[in-house]
């Protein structure tokens, strides 16, 4: 469970539990929540550390947008963060910190092109910047823990939203750099609201306790995501057997899929 800004959410997952199981999903062994990891991020950092990949920042997420906006502003290899901490010297961090500033740490990523490929995407190459994998308040960055985790539990097949598309080429990297196994990635579209926009609450009934409430049962729910991603015909009652039989990466839609208001009220 992804719980690292909202600390453990109990009765929600509970509540996400319940609703994967009304739709006939099940998932593999204990619920592992990211709020009880810290040690294993701690450790990972700390390998990073050792091999001369990390530094501290003590820029706020203002200055470092000033400093990227500036007309004669330093260059920014690989990304928008403009490097000013990157050659702090020690009595310099030292007095950063006296000072009261809790310094981030970022991994010293030197605008290296990394590849990501995905199995409806392509490839996609960047030069990485230097990004964040443990927060000023001593959390660990998402592309830091979603790595480690995936690694700690053997997981070799990704599929996300393709929001996250972008940031792949970073935790390709960390995975090397932790002496990981990179997995196979898979990217569909995203669902959208009528206004074009994430779907969300602010769209109206968008859980499925709203669906049963508005008399649907899990099976139309189910129908309505496979239509969704052109696995059923409209209305066709489906099973998740028989979904993962159709299941082909390369028929998923192309662009997002817009839920009409009768499925968002």
């Amino acid at each position: 469970m992804e719980d690292l800004t909202t600390g453990a959410e109990p009765v929600s997952e509970s509540s996400q539990l319940a609703d994967l199981a009304a739709l006939g999903l099940d998932h593999d062994g204990p619920v592992v929540r990211q709020s009880e990891r810290r040690s294993f991020y701690d450790a990972a950092i700390a390998t990073l550390e050792a091999a001369g990949r990390t530094y501290p920042c003590f820029c706020s997420r203002r200055e470092i947008v000033e400093a990227a906006q500036a007309p004669h502003g330093p260059d920014t290899p690989g990304g928008t963060y403009p490097g000013t901490c990157r050659d702090l010297t020690p009595d310099e961090v030292a007095s950063r910190i006296a000072s009261g500033r809790s310094p981030a740490v970022r991994l010293r990523a030197d605008a290296e092109a990394v590849t990501a490929t995905d199995s409806r995407l392509g490839e996609l190459t960047i030069a990485v910047d230097d990004f964040v994998v443990r927060r000023a308040d001593g959390v660990a960055a998402y592309n830091l823990a979603v790595v480690v985790d995936d690694a700690a539990q053997d997981v070799t097949q990704v599929v996300r939203g393709d929001d996250l598309w972008p940031t792949t080429p970073r935790q390709v990297m960390l995975g090397r750099l932790l002496g990981f196994s990179t997995p196979e990635y898979l990217h569909v579209p995203l669902v959208l609201g009528v206004d074009g926009e994430r779907l969300a609450k602010r769209h109206g009934g968008v859980t499925l306790a709203d669906h049963l409430a508005a008399g649907r049962t899990p099976a139309d729910v189910l129908g309505l995501l496979a239509t969704s991603l052109r696995m059923a015909a409209l209305g066709e009652e489906v099973t998740p057997d028989l979904l993962a039989s159709r299941f082909d990466p390369q028929s998923l839609p192309s662009t997002a899929w817009v839920a009409s208001k009768e499925w968002t009220a």
